[in-house]
């Protein structure tokens, strides 16, 4: 059932992916991509700490927008600087790998692993689901749990992962909406030259 999912959640044409994790320590991060699962995003971070991080690509261009917690925690310079109010514009980096520059590269995997076990039935946003449990043996402790719709296109609605350390729930909805991600209108950088 979980491969039918994953095909069905790469054969989309847009999709929104939230995700939230909380530390044990009550610290946390979220996550917010819209994308077309190729070239075309809209993606924000934000953190505990007060960081927060915008990127919209399309194709390749990149924009991206740090608040000033943000360039903090990632060593850049801000003397004198206040809350980033300008959009950089720059060539995107395709053939870096996903994360590696900071930046999302707007496809999400959608892949198999473990040992799945059928669990409980539910629902989420009106659409009935049934609950996967997958362990592997490579993560010590850590559990997923998919939420796969039962009624319709078998979408997979809500990813819960569970560690000793950490809890993360990613969530995917707006399916095969239209995308609308356009490039910011003003206050626009140029840093590619």
């Amino acid at each position: 059932m979980l491969v039918e999912a994953n095909k069905a959640m790469k054969s989309l044409q847009a999709v929104t992916i939230t995700g939230r994790s909380t530390m044990e320590d009550g610290r946390w991060s979220s996550t917010r991509m819209r994308t077309d699962l190729k070239g075309t995003c809209s993606f924000t971070s934000a953190g505990s700490t007060g960081e927060k991080f915008e990127q919209i690509r399309i194709g390749d261009t990149d924009y991206v927008r740090p608040n000033l917690k943000h360039m903090q925690l990632s060593g850049m310079d801000t003397k004198g600087r206040k809350d980033q109010k300008n959009w950089g514009k720059t060539t995107a980096d395709l053939a870096a790998p996903a994360g590696e520059n900071g930046l999302t590269d707007c496809a999400h995997p959608f892949a198999s692993f473990g040992k799945a076990a059928k669990s409980r039935t539910g629902e989420i946003d009106g659409t009935p689901t049934v609950s996967l449990v997958v362990t592997d043996k490579a993560d010590k402790g850590g559990t997923y749990t998919f939420h796969v719709a039962t009624k319709g296109k078998p979408y997979i609605y809500r990813v819960v992962y569970k560690s000793p350390d950490f809890r993360t729930v990613t969530s995917y909805s707006d399916f095969d909406t239209p995308l609308n991600v356009e490039p910011p209108k003003a206050n626009v950088v140029d840093l590619s030259g």
